[in-house]
């Protein structure tokens, strides 16, 4: 086991970064690994269901991003972007560009009849109170608000990222980014691994900016990731212990997924509260069995999780091939399932 952030590095070429998604959902790669033999095949997202057994249980992240990316005007003319990502008791937690030039007390306007009042800085985050609250607020950021596109995707966010920035099966507000294995899941594709008889569960977790942000010391035991909220329904390990039982696996649709399965295992079944899980190669899996992911960046806290699953050496091969044969990385990227 190496605990070096450099280990989990490696080189992406220039262009190889999916600025858009394709044409239409399900229609991304799909690279299979076998993490016992090491094995590599390739597929089409479309046909994960003949991927799954009857006996499975497929595990969705149903965490829905909110359009809460908004530019903000001082009196003076300073022109900033805020991302609200959480609510406190006085106010909203936002992460703001420029926040060094903001005092507390300064107004803010958004336009559209929102307006803001700095209240303090609060490590990187600055804390905002906003004139409208609740469902009032809810639907002007659903109005005006922008996508929160990560911030490798080079381009201003468009009117398809409302639609395809977000899974098909979205219920619960809260994300600052989306959990992007899900967004390969059509109605269609989801129809099929039902009628194969698979049980599809939803947990939720919703999903901060720091799911973009790199390991940035070299002894990975000394990060520490940002605590996300998760919630794992009652009765919910019963069933997927029912599927064990039966020869099935637990298959979890994206890191986010694991994490929050992993984080409930580790407290006998059901969960509601924040995760500040890390997950890095040595971690013991009590829950997942198979893992369905997208491609993700170096030194990242993802790719960290992906290898403690099957390997790290496996992975870094798998993600060599990857990128010989032409797979678009990162959000809107092809896919990986781990079996």
């Amino acid at each position: 086991m190496s605990t070096k952030a450099s280990d989990y590095d490696y080189h992406l070429p220039e262009g190889r970064i999916a600025l858009y998604p394709p044409a239409r959902r399900g229609d991304s790669r799909l690279m299979v690994l076998d993490r016992k033999t090491g094995a590599i095949t390739h597929r089409v997202f479309s046909e994960l269901p003949e991927l799954l057994a009857s006996a499975d249980a497929l595990v969705l992240n149903d965490t829905r991003v909110v359009p809460a990316r908004v530019i903000g005007r001082l009196v003076n003319g300073f022109e900033t972007e805020f991302l609200i990502v959480r609510f406190a008791e006085e106010g909203a937690l936002c992460l703001v560009r420029g926040l060094k030039k903001l005092k507390p007390g300064a107004r803010i306007e958004f336009g559209g009849g929102l307006f803001g009042e700095f209240v303090r800085r609060m490590e990187e985050m600055g804390l905002v109170r906003f004139n409208l609250q609740g469902t009032a607020l809810n639907d002007w950021l659903e109005k005006n608000g922008h996508i929160p596109l990560p911030p490798y995707i080079a381009r201003a966010d468009e009117s398809l990222d409302k639609e395809r920035y977000q899974t098909v099966f979205a219920e619960k507000d809260g994300s600052c980014a989306a959990p992007t294995a899900g967004l390969h899941f059509t109605p269609e594709i989801l129809a099929a691994i039902a009628a194969r008889g698979i049980g599809i569960h939803k947990v939720c977790l919703h999903v901060g900016p720091g799911t973009f942000r790199p390991i940035q010391q070299e002894d990975i035991l000394l990060y520490t990731p940002d605590a996300e909220y998760a919630k794992v329904p009652e009765g919910l390990f019963e069933k997927l212990a029912d599927a064990k039982k039966s020869g099935g696996r637990v298959v979890a649709v994206g890191t986010t997924t694991t994490r929050a399965l992993e984080t409930a295992a580790l407290h006998g079944g059901a969960y509601k509260g924040f995760t500040d899980m890390f997950i890095y190669p040595g971690f013991k899996f009590r829950a997942v069995d198979a893992l369905v992911t997208n491609f993700h960046l170096p030194r990242s806290p993802l790719l960290a999780l992906v290898c403690a699953f099957a390997g790290r050496e496996r992975v870094l091969v798998a993600y060599e091939e990857a990128i010989r044969e032409g797979y678009r990385f990162y959000s809107y990227g092809d896919a990986m399932m781990v079996v």
